[in-house]
């Protein structure tokens, strides 16, 4: 039986938990994902992205082995975002629990130097345990048609991940974006391991697979719809 769509989408979560190299995606399953991102939308049908399948072992190991200490950048704007109890987060509706990061992320004044780096092995600590990761990138050469910024291309790049992960959820295979593949640090060793051309540069990983234990929970929240919806007017929300 069809799972109905919107419960595919409350289903839907960052799988932090390590998964069974052991157990691999089965092809037409895997298939069933990337004809999901072929069929999302982009921005005047440009389909501005490729998609590299890595399941070889090898190379998974030498991804894996790259390290990227979290940026001091990335620490600090997360730590606005962070509520410290359950009770915060369910009154803010937004962000994540600091439960969910590393202790030393959790300070806004975050420690620096060789032994936070060493401690921080972001990379290898995520993907070590992944029998699929799916690498996907576009053509940093061209842009989307009335786009500056090539906003609507990046638009783009999003439909395409909701697709994957909306696929993979529906057919009880577990996901996690990895958004670090797109730092410089990370893209220009995962570009040669990969063979990926300088021109195309990497948007986002996502790593697949089944949980080798129960995915640890964390309390998520959203906003109501009249918290957000408006209805003909800005100052007229939608009623609750």
């Amino acid at each position: 039986m069809t799972r109905d769509l919107l419960e595919v989408m409350w289903q839907r979560h960052s799988c932090r938990a390590a998964f069974d190299p052991q157990r691999e995606i089965r092809e037409p399953d895997l298939q069933r994902i990337l004809d999901a991102a072929r069929w999302a939308p982009t921005a005047h049908n440009t389909q501005n992205f490729e998609i590299i399948t890595v399941d070889d072992k090898r190379c998974l190991a030498e991804i894996s082995a790259i390290q990227l200490p979290p940026a001091e950048t990335f620490i600090r704007e997360n730590y606005h975002q962070l509520s410290f109890s359950e009770a915060e987060t369910l009154q803010c509706k937004t962000g994540l629990l600091a439960s969910m990061f590393p202790e030393s992320w959790q300070e806004a004044e975050a420690e620096q130097g060789d032994a936070a780096a060493a401690r921080h092995t972001y990379v290898g600590r995520t993907i070590q345990k992944c029998p699929v990761l799916l690498v996907v990138v576009h053509d940093s050469r061209l842009t989307a048609p009335v786009s500056e910024g090539d906003l609507l291309g990046f638009m783009s790049l999003g439909c395409v991940m909701q697709n994957l992960w909306l696929m993979a959820e529906s057919l009880g295979i577990s996901m996690q974006i990895l958004s670090a593949f797109s730092a410089n640090a990370v893209e220009n060793q995962v570009q040669s391991i990969l063979a990926i051309p300088e021109h195309m540069k990497i948007a986002f990983a996502a790593r697949l697979g089944y949980p080798m234990t129960v995915s640890e929970s964390y309390l998520r929240v959203r906003r109501k719809i009249e918290d957000f919806a408006h209805r003909n007017r800005y100052s007229i929300r939608e009623p609750g």
